[in-house]
């Protein structure tokens, strides 16, 4: 895909949805952080209702922290691997504490060192909660970036070296989000509604795939 098509690409992404944020819910960023380790392997949906409980009664790090991971899981006992994923959120609770006076870091390194922080989700914090122009590679990024010729890649590190190459400044703050909320309604796992697209016309996948006339 030449540079004149991600262009006209993330033109139209812009055009549909000029501020896309994220959709999970939180007012800090260290409710944001917290929000994204619990989405490993879950859906924003099921995050949103456990926090929506969780933060009204224990919202910042010392809160949380103070109820342990057994008064944790209760809270968040429908999202997928709670039990180690309290056990990590206290953890990361205690670090913010200690080492960072209750913030949450800005750096890369320092949040890949709190537990359960990997590279996607320290992109995700730095790129929503402090507007660094990070593109975080998630199951539907991945399958976006390589079904549509964007930036494919055999695997997560590979794409994301290649949107950050290939999108252009201009765009690459909100990337992340156009492309995973297209992942997410459009361009599906199993039947991409290839037939409701705005870049239909501009995606590899499409040019191999024609679409049934209307009404078919």
């Amino acid at each position: 895909m030449n540079a004149e098509k991600r262009r006209e690409i993330f033109n139209r992404l812009r055009a549909a949805n000029p501020h896309p944020t994220t959709e999970l819910e939180y007012q800090t960023p260290f409710q944001l952080l917290i929000a994204v380790l619990l989405s490993a392997q879950a859906t924003d949906v099921s995050v949103n209702k456990a926090t929506r409980k969780l933060y009204p009664h224990a919202g910042t790090p010392r809160k949380i922290y103070a109820l342990g991971v057994e008064g944790l899981m209760p809270y968040i006992q429908t999202i997928g691997l709670y039990r180690t994923k309290a056990k990590n959120v206290i953890e990361t609770c205690r670090i913010l504490i200690a080492e960072h006076g209750g913030e949450v870091p800005r750096t890369r390194a320092a949040l890949e060192a709190l537990p359960g922080v990997g590279r996607k989700t320290a992109n995700v914090v730095m790129n929503t909660a402090f507007g660094e122009p990070t593109i975080a590679v998630d199951t539907h990024i991945f399958r976006v970036a390589n079904r549509t010729g964007i930036a494919p890649g055999k695997n997560v590190d590979i794409v994301e070296q290649k949107l950050m190459k290939f999108v252009a400044p201009e765009f690459r703050h909100d990337a992340h989000h156009w492309l995973i909320l297209h992942g997410r309604y459009t361009c599906i796992a199993r039947t991409p509604k290839c037939w409701n697209c705005i870049i239909a016309d501009l995606c590899e996948y499409k040019q191999k795939t024609p679409l049934p006339a209307k009404g078919v």
